[in-house]
């Protein structure tokens, strides 16, 4: 079992209350104080063991992988064999080593790229609070078609001009003359040609 399955478990334990607190506790305080004490002991004691299988580990695969040199009793040309071929074995080895890292690199990059893809697929990405910019219509130009533009533009220039036609607008006379005009036979005669 290692370490981290053990903090799960700890953590998943149904009387401990690090993350809630349960409405009515079953068990007492000190009981619970008692098994989290315990819990601890048994993850102190857990992760030792993984320390020393590691470092057990690691000494053996270098054993393995290096083996110890006798050095005394040679002459100078075995001693200089023994360095060639010692660079080349560290030549190999750090070869392999950054092939190992662009790997490491490239994948870390994938994973990233994927991840983006991910939260924009769910639609959760975090859009950040845009600036008002007060920009004039020729920066704009520049900012958008670059050297392009050298001109300024005056946009007024290029609007159609569009004509209102004036309304017919009725002289007002005063209404006392209107009606004297068109009281009488003549009036209603006036009234009948202009309808027609």
């Amino acid at each position: 079992m290692s370490l981290l399955n053990l903090v799960s478990l700890f953590l998943s334990f149904p009387y401990l209350d690090f993350f809630y607190r349960p409405k009515k506790s079953k068990t007492s305080a000190s009981r619970r104080l008692a098994l989290k004490t315990k819990l601890l002991k048994m993850a102190m004691v857990m992760l030792e063991k993984e320390r020393e299988a590691k470092k057990l580990e690691r000494e053996s695969s270098l054993s393995e992988r290096v083996p110890s040199v006798q050095l005394s009793g040679l002459s100078m040309q075995d001693l200089q064999a023994v360095c060639k071929d010692l660079y080349h074995k560290i030549d190999v080895v750090d070869e392999e080593r950054y092939d190992i890292d662009a790997k490491v690199v490239k994948n870390s990059k994938e994973i990233e790229n994927l991840s983006q893809k991910i939260f924009q697929l769910k639609g959760k990405m975090k859009r950040p609070a845009l600036k008002r910019v007060k920009i004039s219509a020729d920066a704009m130009l520049g900012a958008l078609l670059g050297s392009k533009v050298k001109e300024s533009v005056d946009f007024k220039a290029n609007l159609k001009t569009v004509k209102k036609e004036e309304e017919k607008k009725e002289e007002v006379t005063d209404w006392r003359k209107n009606v004297e005009a068109m009281s009488g036979m003549e009036g209603r005669k006036k009234l009948f040609d202009a309808g027609q």
